[in-house]
């Protein structure tokens, strides 16, 4: 395989495109290339399946370029996570995923932008600057990976790393019609991943073919000695590369099931409590819906066996999920104080007025209101009323998803779920937009594998109205494998669509 050159008619395609949609923060066109050293161990024993499975990859992926979110650490590049307290921060480290990228050939050549600290459904959250939807850049391209997703849907790269704490990679893909692949917990390594909730995230990726998005991970899964919540990969002759098993069994989300299951939102003083301003937000629109029944048609076309499932735990998925993130946010953006971490004030008559200071113009407001909330449901009095409530909930939604997946080491019902992605297409902007508490609630989809640790994977089930509109598979826990096949499946039998003005440079 050649080595992908930069060219002048590269350069020029790329910076159109950026000039557009704002998808990076920091990008140099003229990083260097591959080098043909050999990659280097990172101290994890070595497994023979996920050797050779990394091999194979490489023979695609050397020379390729890719982009990084900016929450994510490359020595020599910025680690902004999309705040003014960290604007001029430069990473003086490499995280373990893009790490084993660099080692097998491809080069990151920028990182993109991002909802501040990678909070947010819309990428509109960041205080750098904007990033637009290249399908219309009057809509936004989603969050908080939405500058990873729009770099890649624009062509501008063929795949990027973001983290997906619940939804961050999936939506944005959904949105801007690119594959987004969240691994299992503990798959893939989160050292160098500024922690934002750290029992929920995992580092995702972003491509624009499923085959692309099959290498990188062949690539980064894998045990890392400097992330103890990483493990082995369970069912070890089992390569990534091995041939399609035969069309299986789906478990179909659908509308009537998601109706059930909200039903109790709407009840008696539900308009009060905002739960009914939640249910609504949950609803699909026409285009999704029509989407939705489409892609059911055409796995049953493919041979898979479609049966309705219940999933009860929607209904307190997000109440649970805002709860344990914004606890583990208020706990881990503690250092950042403008000493240890982030821009520190000109002058300060004392300590606290110096983190005073430095938060209060260095945060944005979902920042602060995040912060806040975990900080109240960790309170002396309020732990067992809300966080440990929510905890419990949490458990019982792996249960849910156990009985009807199975486990990596006993196999379920089910091999998959379809779901959408979100309720609606990309949204626009002011009068078009949805409220920052409709987008919280419209998570219901995908927050539900962060918080079962399960993987998904987002990909373009068609486009309706000039944009793309995502599905979403989930597995038993280490099942990359089957969702890549059958997304593959499906994308050689209905090939994805691109926004207008779209090339690739790579094969």
């Amino acid at each position: 395989m050649s080595i992908f050159t930069v060219t002048e008619e590269f350069k020029d395609y790329f910076e159109s495109w950026e000039a557009k949609i704002g998808a990076f923060i920091q990008y140099d066109l003229s990083a260097p290339g591959a080098s043909g050293e050999k990659p280097q161990e990172d101290g994890a024993e070595p497994d023979e399946v996920l050797l050779r499975d990394s091999a194979e990859a490489e023979t695609r992926l050397r020379g390729l370029p890719f982009a990084v979110k900016d929450n994510i650490a490359v020595e020599g590049f910025s680690l902004s996570c999309g705040s003014k307290l960290l604007e001029s921060f430069v990473s003086p480290y490499t995280a373990t995923a893009a790490a084993r990228l660099t080692a097998r050939g491809a080069r990151v050549i920028g990182k993109t932008n991002l909802d501040e600290f990678g909070m947010g459904s819309s990428t509109d959250n960041s205080a750098i600057k904007r990033t637009n939807n290249p399908w219309d850049t009057g809509r936004v391209a989603g969050g908080s990976s939405g500058g990873s997703a729009a770099a890649v849907a624009a062509g501008m790269v063929p795949f990027a790393l973001g983290s997906d704490t619940g939804g961050s990679v999936r939506q944005p893909a959904a949105f801007c019609g690119t594959i987004g692949l969240k691994p299992t917990y503990g798959a893939v390594s989160r050292y160098g991943l500024v922690a934002y909730a750290s029992s929920l995230e995992s580092i995702g990726i972003l491509s624009d073919t499923v085959g692309r998005a099959r290498d990188v991970y062949a690539v980064i899964r894998g045990r890392d000695p400097m992330d103890q919540t990483t493990g082995e990969i369970p069912g070890r002759s089992r390569s990534l590369y091995s041939s399609p098993g035969t069309a299986g069994t789906i478990g179909v989300l659908s509308p009537e099931s998601i109706a059930r299951a909200l039903a109790g939102l709407s009840g008696p003083g539900a308009e009060k409590t905002g739960l009914e301003t939640a249910a609504r937000a949950a609803v699909l629109e026409d285009a999704v819906a029509r989407s939705f029944e489409l892609t059911k048609e055409r796995f049953s076309r493919m041979g898979y066996t479609l049966t309705e499932v219940q999933l009860p735990c929607l209904a307190y998925a997000v109440p649970a999920y805002y709860t344990i993130a914004a606890a583990e946010a208020s706990a881990n953006l503690a250092r950042f104080d403008g000493i240890r971490y982030g821009k520190r004030p000109a002058r300060a008559e004392n300590p606290n007025e110096l983190v005073a200071q430095a938060r209060e113009t260095g945060l944005g407001s979902e920042v602060k209101l995040r912060i806040l909330l975990g900080t109240f449901v960790l309170r002396s009095g309020f732990q067992d009323q809300y966080y440990l409530r929510a905890q419990r909930i949490r458990s019982g939604i792996r249960r849910e998803f156990e009985v009807l997946l199975g486990t990596a080491g006993e196999p379920g019902p089910y091999d998959a779920l379809l779901m959408p992605v979100f309720p609606t297409r990309a949204f626009g902007r002011d009068g078009a937009a949805l409220t920052p508490f409709m987008q919280k609630a419209a998570d219901i989809y995908t927050c539900c594998a962060n918080l079962a640790g399960l993987p998904a994977l987002a990909f373009p089930a068609g486009a309706e109205g000039g944009l793309p509109v995502g599905m979403q598979l989930l597995g038993r826990s280490f099942s990359e494998s089957v969702l890549l096949d059958m997304a593959e499946q499906y994308e050689s039998a209905y090939p994805f669509d691109h926004p207008a003005g779209y090339r690739s440079f790579w094969s």
